[in-house]
């Protein structure tokens, strides 16, 4: 079943952001962005940051080898640096 990586995200150093990307790029992964905006047109509640981003994995197990890996924690640490991030894993429908 495909999971979603969701983030939304305040980013606070561009520049950084460069570098995550080639970095995270750089990673082994499956995953493919569905979705990017940095403006997202709030219907209900408070949202959190400007960018939202969707991204697609065949299933967890995908996921997890992504993002749990050496190459992609690397990364990371350079994401949340730059960004006041929050991110969540949903399940896709069977």
């Amino acid at each position: 079943m495909s999971v979603y990586f969701v983030i939304q995200e305040e980013i606070h150093d561009p520049e950084a952001l460069v570098e995550y990307r080639e970095k995270a790029r750089n990673s082994p992964h499956g995953g493919k962005l569905l979705a990017m905006d940095d403006a997202p047109i709030v219907l209900e509640g408070n949202w959190h940051g400007g960018r939202a981003l969707i991204i697609e994995f065949d299933d967890e197990a995908a996921f997890r080898a992504w993002y749990e890996s050496p190459a992609y924690q690397e990364a990371l640490k350079i994401r949340l640096a730059a960004t006041d991030s929050r991110s969540a894993l949903l399940h896709g429908m069977p």
